[in-house]
């Protein structure tokens, strides 16, 4: 890096912007937050919500494959 000054600012700027993006963040978490509470006063089961999101987010194959080895799982515990 250059001079003392300029490394300062430079890293000055870039402390300042993680801290914006930590509160926006923050803003975005209780967003969220408000949708679940939304959710559950609706009669959602926010559990389940958070399950389906967690689903979305893997490759259809992924999520068949671990939903597989649970059934296997669950028949040989005698659970289904």
């Amino acid at each position: 890096m250059g001079g003392g000054s300029v490394a300062a600012d430079e890293l000055r700027l870039l402390i300042e912007r993680a801290e914006r993006l930590e509160e926006e963040k923050k803003g975005i978490a209780e967003d969220i937050k408000d949708v679940f509470a939304e959710g559950k006063s609706r009669g959602y089961d926010t559990k389940a919500m958070k399950k389906i999101m967690a689903i979305r987010k893997k490759p259809k194959e992924a999520w068949q494959e671990e939903e597989s080895i649970l059934e296997t799982y669950m028949t040989a515990l005698g659970m289904i």
